[in-house]
């Protein structure tokens, strides 16, 4: 039974690195998740205070690679907080207007949208801003990938 239980834990892992490029998926429930379920099927023991210490350090980094990502990729770029918004709502929206390429032009479109509607910037300056929103988003998702990996390896480090 017990490779029955690290399968459902390890489904809920992959699900949260399937959330890096679909944000609807909360990733960082997912990994939580997978760790309540290996205290419930086997033992909270393995989970020590600096374990979790250090896993709420990593949540709080993944939640601000998200927002810092995108806020610097924009500004670079010249954008404002129109971009920034018009990015996230492209980045939510994307995948269900334009499935899977809908991701990586949703938040491009967003940005550029928010800067041309609200601020009324240039076509050719709300495309860079575009740009900047892109760049911000597929770093975030490299960056929250490496913090992700992070959080489930030393996982497994402490149940072994």
């Amino acid at each position: 039974m017990d490779w029955f239980y690290w399968g459902i834990i390890i489904i809920l892992f992959i699900i949260s690195f399937i959330g890096l490029v679909y944000p609807v998926i909360p990733s960082v429930l997912f990994i939580l998740g997978g760790y309540i379920l290996y205290g419930l099927f086997f033992s909270f023991k393995d989970f020590s205070w600096l374990f979790w210490s250090v896993q709420i350090l990593f949540v709080i980094l993944l939640f601000g690679a998200d927002y810092l990502a995108n806020m610097i990729g924009i500004k670079k770029y010249g954008g404002t907080k129109a971009g920034i918004w018009g990015s996230t709502i492209g980045m939510i929206a994307g995948p269900f207007v334009i499935p899977v390429a809908g991701i990586i032009i949703g938040p491009f479109i967003g940005a550029v949208l928010g800067e041309l509607i609200v601020n009324k910037t240039s076509f050719k300056q709300s495309l860079k801003i575009g740009l900047g929103s892109l760049i911000g988003f597929i770093s975030s998702v490299f960056t929250k990938g490496i913090i992700q990996a992070v959080m489930i390896i030393y996982f497994f480090f402490q149940v072994s």
